[in-house]
């Protein structure tokens, strides 16, 4: 095994007038080649030195999808240096609380976010503005640009790693006001590009597209397209638009979607009128894809192989895929599969347990824990969460889990309280403690709720304190939403809202989610 600074020496070598990431170059943009970005990260690499930064130390990215931001972590890796990207849609207390527990000595900031970074505590960080086009004047803090401290920059040698050093911590949502940080290693994230190979088949006439914001797990999976000398193509945004124009300009042949992005992808695509010949593979995943979409999407894209691929930020990030031989039975004969997450990849070992830890009988549900070389050697300054997701060797997943007779793994519920809405995580605890804090409201419980678009909505369930009217405008779902806008990010808090005056329990006194979530299915008025 080798390390992340290996596979881009390595890459650089094999394929060193491949093109490699596109981006602006001289005022032009254009694909520049291995050996050209390899001396790029180099650089960038020196600056972090230059900027009193120490082997082991790390910087957060607060940035949009971008060539500067891959370059960015992948100096990190080359100056062994561990970055830190963060949600740009978090809340600057959030934000600010990851800042803290990561000891981040280093913030780079896109312009765009220059707002949130005005109302997070720095704890006496070096700020860099990226790229350099700003207002100085409308700037309350001392800063540098990433252009002029990249001018000032020499490029500096490779350090010297482990394969099992930190590469890069990632924020997972948490339950209290803090996600937790999962360090990952460079064993953790090389080992699933080579346990996802044999699936991708990359090769260097592949171009990538990054549309996953580069703070999630997810787009670690690129890692693979870099192993064999492709190419990277970054949006800071999707829109179909967008998408389209890369594959048709920049000949993109690998997509990696969220089911709320595909949709829209197959919606608003005239399929008639655009050339997407290149395009040979889209994956998905984070939530359930509607069977219908993906039939329609294998109609209108014959030659596109699609993958289901499941998966956590701490097993970064794949433990399973539903490959393109599993999908074409599943169109033919076999339309359970399309629920599955397919087979477990190589080198990973699962079990599917019960409360107790004990092997469930075959086809029985229970918690899926797994161990295998891409699983993370855990979390960043929180005890009680490793104590209770790392046990005798195995990561606990929190997913309720079965396995059929065939092999095929099915993921049926979510042990831990978490909605994904949009391809986001969201932990309903950390948006009930808000809601709490409201003074007319007496309890309150968030479930997830089937939505069109994103997958799964919030919805939020409230008993007034006594004496308050259902009706109260303090408690209308306009003013409810304000409430929580200081404290959560946006993609957290709940649009929809339901009075009663008490929440279900069982015998023991714990709320009763699904008869929530019931409640929604009977047609019960919200707010």
């Amino acid at each position: 095994m080798s390390t992340l600074i290996s596979l881009l020496r390595n890459t650089a070598q094999n394929f060193p007038n491949h093109q490699a990431i596109y981006r602006e170059s001289d005022g032009n943009p254009r694909f520049l080649t291995w050996t050209e970005y390899l001396s790029r990260i180099a650089k960038a690499a020196g600056m972090f030195s230059q900027l009193g930064l120490k082997q082991g130390d790390r910087f957060a990215i607060i940035s949009k999808n971008s060539p500067y931001h891959a370059e960015l972590i992948n100096a990190g890796y080359w100056a062994g240096m561990i970055p830190v990207p963060i949600n740009f849609r978090l809340s600057p207390v959030e934000i600010s609380d990851i800042l803290k527990d990561a000891h981040c000595q280093l913030i780079f900031v896109e312009d765009i976010f220059i707002h949130l970074i005005e109302q997070v505590q720095h704890f006496g960080n070096t700020i860099v503005v990226i790229p350099s086009a700003i207002d100085s004047d409308s700037i309350s803090f001392e800063y540098r640009t990433l252009d002029s401290v990249l001018n000032e920059a020499d490029p500096i040698p490779a350090v010297s790693l482990k394969e099992d050093d930190d590469a890069i911590w990632l924020f997972t949502g948490g339950t209290t006001a803090r996600g937790k940080g999962v360090r990952l290693s460079h064993r953790n994230i090389i080992s699933n590009a080579f346990q996802t190979a044999n699936f991708i088949r990359p090769s260097s006439r592949d171009v990538y597209l990054h549309i996953s914001p580069m703070f999630h797990s997810t787009d670690l999976k690129a890692t693979v397209v870099t192993m064999f000398g492709g190419s990277h193509v970054y949006l800071s945004e999707f829109s179909t638009e967008a998408v389209v124009k890369a594959i048709e300009q920049q000949k993109v042949s690998i997509l990696s979607l969220v089911p709320t992005t595909l949709v829209r992808f197959l919606k608003e695509t005239q399929f008639e009128d655009v050339d997407l010949a290149t395009l040979r593979l889209i994956s998905y995943g984070t939530s359930p894809m509607d069977d219908n979409w993906l039939r329609f999407a294998h109609e209108k894209l014959p030659q596109v192989e699609f993958h289901q691929c499941y998966g956590l930020t701490e097993t970064s990030p794949y433990l399973s895929i539903l490959d393109g031989n599993d999908h074409q039975r599943a169109f033919k004969d076999s339309p359970h599969l399309l629920h599955s997450a397919g087979k477990i990849l190589p080198a990973t070992e699962m079990r599917i347990v019960d409360e107790e830890g004990l092997d469930v009988v075959p086809g029985a549900l229970g918690e899926l824990i797994v161990k295998g070389p891409q699983v993370s050697k855990g979390y960043m300054n929180a005890p009680d969460e490793m104590r209770d997701a790392y046990i005798d060797g195995w990561f606990y997943t929190g997913d309720i889990a079965q396995m059929d007779d065939a092999g095929y793994l099915y993921i049926r519920d979510r042990k831990k309280e978490m909605v994904k809405t949009g391809g986001e995580n969201v932990y309903t605890r950390e948006v009930e403690i808000v809601l709490l804090k409201h003074p007319k409201i007496m309890e309150v419980a968030v479930v997830g709720i089937p939505d069109d678009i994103y997958g799964e909505a919030l919805l939020a369930v409230i008993v007034p304190k006594s004496g308050v009217n259902p009706g109260d405008p303090e408690i209308a779902c306009e003013v409810l939403i304000g409430f929580c806008r200081s404290s959560l990010g946006g993609y957290k808090i709940p649009r929809k809202y339901l009075i009663v005056d008490e929440l279900p329990r069982t015998a023991l006194g714990k709320v009763k989610k699904t008869a929530l979530k019931e409640l929604h299915q009977n047609g019960e008025n919200l707010s």
